[in-house]
């Protein structure tokens, strides 16, 4: 790093450790501001040469999609776990490994399925036209004649006066709903004008967890549903249906649960134009039920229409893994901060022609080199932080966020003592930026740390560009929040540095179209890893500055994960 900005870089740690100081008066960082220069120089251990060769190493058609329960999964985790080891980091596990255990249930479907409406059958080719899985450890789920039923957004929201079902009996119906929250528009608002959606009703433009696939069959399930089926709309989704393909027809995973009986029998989404036909041939106009969605009064509607279904199912238990390292810290080393990145991607696809690996370059082999980096910039501090800091890779993210759950629900180290999450989801490929996209921007006190080291640099903190799509309920710091911990989940900016504007955006956009959760996300020869490397110095430097302050970082008032950490803090001593 050049000198001037190695001053730079001092001079932001210095800050940092003075705004901490005087945010809660005596502080044993605002001590440590002279260890800045050690601070600077452990973060410019991170390099682009470096976090590129990381990305290249895990996303080569050598690792086959580093898809759990695979050859590349003991390929990825013996990477990261030699990575690690090599940095001479302690095992993250109490028992002496860099391993922990994760006991899954596979579940590989195959399904043929009918809608029949009005004397018509709606021909149905999987995996083009819909996708139908059954989460069940049995040879095969049936249904015959299941009653259709259109239920709008699908919703029970009791905060918002919401209940798309009106009380009506759910029990042995195929539901029929429509993705994300409902957009509610203020009186007098232009439709399809963002500017006018009612921010008091499912938090406006902003993707609520009622918006979430998981949810919907969540509530499906609960009011004993035989199927639930999303209407996949590429806007209101945030992607187009091919990733719902590629995504959903491999092999899904879950943790065994004694409950898992009671989870709706078939779950699964179908294409717009299918949809449309088979509401046609009921009689009905897919936009006026669309439009009566969007009432409070709306009640489900009887299509007069019968869903058909034959699921075989293989299933299979297996032993993942999550991948933990672990720098003990000083005077507080019996608290922790996290940071997570996924190992794993979609595997590979023998039923492709051509390219059947999806190597997962971006998504997320990015996000683990920088999970390396970082732990590397760890190791180069002239002495370890207050706190301790463990680093976490884990399995399944692809599956629904399955390894970051195994981990929440059976934490190595207790998760009252656990200060802050950070999440890595992917990192920027196009070059430095002036911001900092922040998911979920304003949750807690961890948006006030990162707002103070961007600050240092110059750079901004901006809020989710795409909030419709619900990226805060898409990683893995989800599952940490869920059980009270803070969680950050930092995002690529999208103010590009020489780049013209909506450059950001349009490279945002041409990711999800060409290369998300496709075989064609790999490395490219225009990248850009400049930024990324700042990026990262930054996800470090967060981290450090909470490892050093006194006072945990909190949920701010009014966040729905509040309530559950005050909870858990009282329960116990949090040091």
């Amino acid at each position: 790093m050049p000198s001037s900005k190695l001053l730079v870089a001092s001079i932001a740690i210095a800050t940092l450790g003075a705004c901490a100081g005087h945010e809660k008066g005596a502080s044993s960082f605002s001590d440590s501001a002279g260890t800045a220069p050690g601070v600077a120089a452990a973060a410019n251990a991170i390099t682009a040469d470096s976090l590129l060769q990381h990305i290249k190493d895990l996303s080569a058609d050598s690792m086959e999609g580093r898809g759990p329960g695979t050859p590349g999964e003991t390929k990825a985790v013996a990477y990261i776990s030699n990575a690690f080891k090599q940095l001479g980091l302690q095992p993250g596990n109490p028992d002496g490994t860099y391993l922990q255990n994760v006991d899954l249930v596979g579940y590989l479907s195959r399904p043929t399925a009918s809608f029949s409406a009005g004397g018509h059958t709606v021909a149905l080719r999987y995996p083009d036209d819909y996708i139908a899985n059954s989460r069940h450890e049995r040879p095969e789920t049936k249904i015959s004649g299941s009653h259709i039923v259109f239920v709008g957004y699908g919703i029970k929201a009791p905060e918002y006066g919401w209940d798309d079902y009106k009380g009506q009996d759910m029990h042995g119906k195929t539901l029929l709903m429509l993705v994300n929250d409902p957009p509610i528009m203020k009186p007098g608002a232009a439709p399809g004008d963002t500017s006018g959606l009612d921010t008091t009703m499912f938090k406006g433009r902003a993707m609520t967890y009622y918006g979430r696939w998981t949810y919907k069959y969540e509530i499906a399930s609960a009011l004993g549903a035989d199927a639930a089926i999303i209407i996949h709309e590429t806007g209101p989704a945030g992607y187009p249906y091919t990733v719902v393909r590629s995504s959903n027809s491999a092999e899904q995973f879950d943790i065994p649960s004694a409950t898992a009986d009671s989870r709706v029998p078939v779950e699964g989404w179908v294409t717009l134009d299918k949809a449309k036909e088979l509401i046609k041939d009921a009689g009905f106009n897919f936009d006026s039920l669309k439009a009566a969605a969007l009432k409070k009064d709306f009640a489900p509607v009887d299509l007069k229409a019968t869903a058909n279904f034959d699921v075989h199912i293989q299933s299979r238990r297996i032993q993942s893994h999550n991948v933990v390292a672990k720098l003990a810290g000083g005077t507080k080393k019996d608290e922790y901060v996290i940071y997570t990145a996924h190992w794993d991607h979609l595997g590979r696809d023998t039923s492709l022609k051509g390219d059947q690996i999806y190597n997962g370059a971006a998504d997320n082999a990015s996000g683990v080199s920088a999970l390396i980096e970082i732990a590397r910039a760890y190791t180069k501090l002239p002495s370890p932080p207050d706190r301790s800091i463990l680093f976490l890779s884990v399995t399944a993210e692809e599956k629904g966020l399955v390894g970051s759950q195994y981990y929440a629900q059976h934490p190595l180290y207790p998760l009252n003592k656990t200060a802050a999450e950070i999440n890595m989801d992917g990192l920027n490929q196009w070059g430095p930026t002036k911001d900092l996209t922040i998911i979920g921007l304003g949750n807690s006190t961890l948006d006030d740390v990162a707002t103070r080291v961007l600050a240092a640099d110059g750079r901004v903190v901006r809020p989710d560009a795409e909030p419709e799509k619900g990226f805060y309920y898409r990683s893995d710091h989800f599952n940490f929040a869920k059980q009270g911990v803070p969680a950050l989940d930092p995002d690529a900016g999208i103010d590009f540095i020489g780049k013209p504007a909506g450059y950001g955006m349009q490279k945002r956009d041409e990711y999800t179209s060409k290369d998300y959760h496709k075989p064609s996300d790999e490395v490219k020869p225009d990248w850009d890893l400049s930024g990324a490397v700042k990026d990262a110095q930054v996800f470090f430097r967060i981290g450090y500055v909470v490892a050093q302050t006194d006072a945990l970082p909190t949920w701010k008032a009014g966040t729905e994960f509040k309530a559950k950490r005050d909870s858990s803090l009282s329960a116990g001593p949090a040091r």
